[in-house]
């Protein structure tokens, strides 16, 4: 926002208003056809049964209660749910719903311009919450705990600090980095829900709901296949699904068998772990030019072309979790499972050699 211009809070790009008797919008995906895929309950809501199930007893206490839901952080890897579970939260609540992004707060008068305008009850989500900036922290301090705003009025010698009162309201903070979290902030959530990875049955799950939404068929083991290929993530399940429902209708069959998924992902050079080209060329970097490391993020973003923060945030956690990668004090060191995996001898005198240098 530049300097002295006006903020309209109602400007798309800056804040989504959802009422709670309204289909949650779909953020992530197109909406093909007027077909939503993300689930508007808690009932539809597959994957994180912890997480689910805590929510929900603490959502109907708070009704009960007749009280605002506690402020909610949600931690976990990206496409995992943790908007979808916020949307679905404020449903569940009969409350409105707000959402913006951290960076998207760039001066203390934006949240002002947000809290200010909130009725009781409303659900207010922050995404990427570690990067907010340090004025609006401390404003949200009190917000969260007094439902008062700070504000200054005036400059120089005649300013002074007024406090506005606000409605009580829910507020949702997600991140992908919850030790970039200031402590003052991260202790004002009194729930704190931590996303794990789905399983490949899971995401099997995922994709026949979202398939029987767009009107397709899927064959069970097709659909593992898909699941077992996705990442451990919902949002890269419904890509993949789209793009095989592509190969089916240009194949002219009505229905996504396992031959099409096998086929297709072939064509998308997705390997039975869900490994796209640009993770194999990580490891095979890391191989081939680093002696199978160690080797700093910075200088591996660079021999792979890409930004160390994609590098970091979204391909390294899940070559970790997949024990292909390690992270070390000196830098990252592939494993010998990822050597097997690209086809690729192992030497014993290369773990030798990586210890030696610790």
């Amino acid at each position: 926002m530049k300097e002295g211009s006006s903020m309209n809070i109602n400007d798309d790009k800056f804040l989504h208003i959802v009422r709670s008797d309204q289909p949650i919008p779909d953020f992530d995906d197109d909406l093909e056809k007027g077909v939503n895929l993300r689930p508007q309950s808690l009932n539809d809501f597959i994957g994180q049964e912890k997480v689910r199930k805590n929510l929900d007893i603490f959502i109907k206490a708070a009704k009960e209660r007749n009280e605002p839901l506690d402020h909610l952080f949600l931690i976990g890897p990206p496409g995992l749910g943790k908007t979808t579970l916020a949307q679905i939260s404020a449903r569940e609540l009969g409350a409105e719903f707000k959402i913006t992004s951290a960076p998207a707060l760039e001066k203390p008068k934006d949240l002002v311009g947000i809290l200010s305008t909130i009725t009781e009850g409303t659900v207010f989500f922050i995404d990427e919450i570690h990067r907010l900036k340090h004025t609006i922290e401390e404003m949200l301090y009190i917000a969260m705990e007094d439902y008062e705003l700070d504000w200054i009025i005036g400059q120089g010698a005649s300013a002074r600090t007024v406090r506005i009162p606000i409605p009580r309201f829910t507020l949702v903070g997600a991140t992908t980095k919850a030790g970039s979290v200031a402590s003052p902030l991260r202790s004002r959530f009194g729930i704190i829900q931590r996303f794990e990875y789905y399983s490949k049955e899971e995401l099997a799950k995922v994709i026949k709901r979202s398939a029987k939404l767009l009107d397709v068929k899927v064959e069970e083991d097709a659909a593992l296949l898909m699941g077992q290929c996705s990442r451990g993530t919902p949002r890269v399940a419904n890509r993949v699904l789209r793009r095989m429902r592509d190969y089916a209708a240009v194949m002219n069959s009505d229905t996504i068998t396992v031959n099409i998924v096998k086929n297709g992902l072939s064509q998308l050079e997705i390997d039975e772990l869900g490994l796209e080209h640009i993770d194999r060329e990580i490891l095979s970097t890391i191989i081939n030019n680093f002696a199978g490391g160690p080797v700093g993020a910075e200088t591996l973003a660079i021999s792979i072309g890409e930004s160390q923060d994609t590098l970091e945030d979204y391909y390294e956690p899940y070559l970790i979790q997949c024990g292909l990668l390690q992270r070390t004090p000196r830098g990252r060191i592939v494993t010998e499972k990822a050597y097997t995996h690209l086809g690729l001898e192992f030497r014993k005198d290369t773990i030798r050699e990586q210890n030696s240098l610790f």
